[in-house]
């Protein structure tokens, strides 16, 4: 059975490389003409440099033949004797092997070197190298194309992949991971590719390319050359798929090492508050020293390719100099023939070892690869209708704010349900407040009011009209929301704060200057140096979090919606600025429906209704008053937050 299971697994993890070369493949064929003229390209480039060898071997032959006609002339024979009278000449005298060769060869007794043959072939082989050159440049550039192109579409479609994500996606997995994924795995895709497509085309080529010619002058020779690529192939194979799981683990930790640095960055001053700098350190320490084990054992894999493939090139190549130079005494060879041959050897080799350390960079672009694809293939936000209705339709676009909730179900583990059977109702411009114990779903239901999580029985109506049969875009144009936790993106506190108005959008500068006095914005702002012209970036460090929180508050103030929901809003600020900004709220809130997260219960007294929810259903509802006459939950937390003293 485990050998069964063994096997099975095996035969997965073939499909699964087979399947991300396809995909990976699929990208790169995205524009066909370029790949044809590439491929035209390797292909001539490769034609011109094994023409190469063969035509210096002719230009070493009318060196030899040269020397030779002089050279016999020096042993006797006569300027101008025929060949044929030389070679039975010297059979005559027992010297069978030095007469085939002569026999081989055009010599000419008495003729020199033809400087001027010499020299036509030279600059004819200069003439095949440099169109070789200019060739193997728009091979390059289309190549590097192709990868700029395909790596750019998974950039892209990784940003498309981002918007469509549902929020769970985010909660489960650690943000260095994504990061990781998005960032690292496609760099490493992209240098992979750049540093070994061309040269994977062009070695496959010259390997080809060598073994045609290598033909042409012998195909013994040719045998005993390319006998030893199959033991080279068997050695490759062994190491590449020793490589893989280490480059597949590699960057697997490489993401969780992001995920800790990430997240001790994010919360170091918590980190060093509470003193757990050493269990931070230890920590990173485990998980820098996976990764080391990994990197270390893919990178020594990998890295005996090299030495493999140069010691049977070099192997081979002996073994064709020693029998070629045998066949050259005995006359079957000439030595340009010889000479070229090596030379074919050599081109033929070296693309072979190539080919097997490319074999090992593309196992490490084909982990990031099946990771990029892991996560463009995670399941997406349930789609929107293709007809879909629209919010303020019957009003101009103007939403009045009626929201019901009707027996609404939800749970984020199917097997532990959170809401049960829920039913509210805000009617236009009230103020609902939610409160409520840790846990008890109530950030849940603007969750399910927003659609970043749907709903898995009932139905949420805004003005009548479901919100299911809405755009995600039109139902929460319609809304502003103000977050426990602050969000300000690098760029200046005017960009900042027009965060929230719609794309093209634009509003008077007094507007918005109104706006942050209203908000008690303004009066820290003009004490930046540039006011509202300062850069900030993601820290805000010359923010204190309580200005942050008052930021976040004005870009809801400024963005206008017809539905308000505040989680949290005023959790950041002083008792002084809570009052302040309780005031803007008011403003703000004054003729639409709000919905409130509180847990200073101080801050809702004015609600029109107030829901208390505990394990996802609302225990009790009403005003500040009657839910405190009542004597129940809500009194409960109340009286737990305020003394009687306090209250009087």
């Amino acid at each position: 059975m485990a050998r069964n299971l063994s096997t099975n697994t095996g035969s997965q993890a073939v499909g699964g490389r087979r399947h991300t070369v396809g995909r990976l493949v699929h990208y790169l064929l995205a524009s066909p003409w370029r790949v044809i003229v590439m491929v035209l390209a390797g292909m001539t480039a490769v034609a011109m440099i094994v023409i190469g060898p063969k035509v210096m071997g002719e230009a070493t032959n009318v060196l030899f033949e040269g020397l030779l006609g002089s050279m016999l002339v020096k042993m006797g024979a006569k300027p101008g004797t025929s060949k044929q009278a030389v070679v039975t000449y010297l059979q005559s005298r027992g010297q069978d092997k030095f007469a085939r060769m002569i026999d081989s060869m055009n010599v000419q007794v008495g003729v020199g070197i033809d400087w001027g043959r010499f020299g036509t072939i030279l600059m004819f082989v200069i003439g095949i190298y440099l169109i070789s050159i200019l060739v193997r440049l728009v091979q390059n550039f289309l190549m590097t194309r192709l990868v700029s192109d395909a790596v750019y579409t998974m950039r892209r479609q990784i940003e498309d992949k981002l918007d469509r994500l549902p929020l769970q996606y985010f909660d489960r997995t650690p943000r260095g991971e994504v990061m990781s994924r998005t960032t690292n795995d496609i760099d490493n895709i992209s240098g992979t590719l750049q540093q070994i497509l061309g040269e994977l085309l062009f070695s496959v080529f010259s390997i080809i390319g060598a073994f045609i010619m290598m033909l042409t002058i012998s195909p013994l020779l040719t045998l005993i050359a390319f006998i030893i690529i199959p033991v080279m192939a068997l050695c490759a194979g062994v190491i590449l798929k020793k490589t893989q799981p280490q480059f597949t683990r590699q960057w697997i930790r490489t993401g969780q090492v992001n995920s800790h640095v990430e997240e001790m960055f994010s919360g170091h001053m918590v980190v060093r508050a509470f003193g757990h700098q050493g269990k931070a350190e230890e920590e990173f320490e485990e998980r820098n020293q996976e990764l080391y084990q990994a990197s270390f054992k893919a990178s020594f894999f990998s890295a005996l390719v090299t030495p493999m493939s140069t010691f049977f090139g070099n192997l081979s190549f002996v073994i064709v100099v020693i029998i070629g130079g045998v066949h050259v005494l005995n006359g079957s060879m000439s030595l340009g023939g010889l000479q070229a041959f090596t030379q074919y050897t050599r081109q033929a080799s070296q693309p072979i070892g190539q080919l097997a350390s490319m074999g090992t960079m593309l196992q490490s672009s084909l982990a990031s690869c099946r990771r990029v694809f892991d996560f463009l293939d995670e399941a997406e936000e349930v789609p929107d209708i293709e007809h879909p209705d629209h919010l303020g339709q019957e009003t101009g676009g103007k939403v009045e704010g009626h929201v019901r909730f009707d027996h609404v179900r939800f749970s984020y583990d199917p097997a532990e349900p959170l809401i049960k059977d829920l039913s509210i109702e805000a009617k236009p411009g009230q103020t609902i407040a939610i409160v409520g114990p840790t846990g008890a779903g109530k950030t849940t239901l603007v969750n399910l009011l927003m659609r970043f999580y749907e709903i898995q029985g009932g139905r949420i109506t805004i003005d009548g009209v479901d919100t299911s049969r809405v755009t995600r875009h039109d139902l929460r144009s319609h809304f502003g929301m103000v977050l426990q936790d602050t969000w300000l993106f690098d760029g200046t506190v005017r960009d900042n704060l027009l965060y929230g108005l719609d794309e093209g959008q634009t509003i008077p500068e007094q507007t918005m200057i109104d706006g942050a006095k209203a908000t008690h914005v303004d009066e820290f702002i003009r004490k930046l140096p540039q006011g509202y012209d300062t850069v900030l970036n993601e820290d805000s460090s010359e923010l204190s979090q309580g200005e942050r929180q008052l930021m976040t508050i004005c870009r809801a103030f400024l963005s206008d919606p017809d539905i308000l929901i505040l989680d949290e809003a005023t959790s950041s600020v002083d008792t002084r600025t809570e009052l302040l900004v309780q005031q803007a709220m008011n403003t703000l809130r004054k003729g639409r429906t709000s919905f409130v997260i509180a847990h200073r219960l101080s801050t809702i007294r004015d609600a029109d209704l107030i829901l208390v929810v505990n394990h996802g259903s609302v225990v009790e509802q009403g005003t500040h008053d009657q839910l405190l006459e009542r004597g129940g939950a809500y009194a409960s937390l109340y009286n737990s937050q305020f003394t009687k003293g306090e209250e009087d």
